[in-house]
């Protein structure tokens, strides 16, 4: 089997590896993220659904489109799928989420540190339901954009600031 990579080139990441953006939905969901390296991503999730969650090292799959336009693609402990085509110079970006069912019925159980929690997560997504899949597809301005060094772990080491109503009661 071939290397899922293998058609990701880090020499043509180099522009994007390092940046450290926020960006706001068109629904008013509000997120941040590092792209760490070729391969990873940090991301908090500021307002939303699932405001309050935050996540490092998740494995993602990075190209570039175009010397402005990368898309970062990934798939949870949680089941969800998201992919998310940035464009740098017109500080724009469109993103696809695809939260199973259970996520749906009932988001805040996944509002936490998810690296503390991926045996509880991976327990989720397989109790399910899975289906149907709310699929959220929006736009985004990006609000905030910063060129860091690769792989800083201090960009993104604590929660978000804000956490929904009856995070520390309901996470679990």
């Amino acid at each position: 089997m071939s290397d899922p990579f293998e058609s990701t080139k880090p020499e043509e990441l180099t522009a994007f590896i390092g940046k450290h953006f926020i960006y706001t939905y068109e629904n008013g969901w509000q997120y941040e993220m590092y792209i760490k390296n070729d391969r990873t991503i940090d991301y908090r999730i500021h307002g939303g659904m699932v405001g309050g969650r935050w996540v490092r090292d998740q494995i993602a799959h990075i190209v570039r489109l175009s010397p402005d336009v990368f898309k970062i693609s990934w798939d949870e402990p949680t089941g969800t799928t998201v992919s998310v085509a940035v464009n740098l110079a017109s500080r724009r970006l469109h993103g696809v989420i695809f939260f199973p069912a259970w996520i749906a019925a009932d988001p805040i159980r996944t509002v936490c540190f998810q690296n503390e929690h991926l045996d509880q997560m991976r327990a989720f997504r397989d109790a399910g339901p899975t289906y149907p899949k709310l699929v959220i597809d929006e736009f985004a301005d990006i609000t905030y954009l910063e060129d860091c060094a690769a792989n800083d772990e201090t960009i993104i080491a604590c929660a978000p600031d804000r956490l929904p109503q009856g995070y520390a009661s309901r996470r679990n």
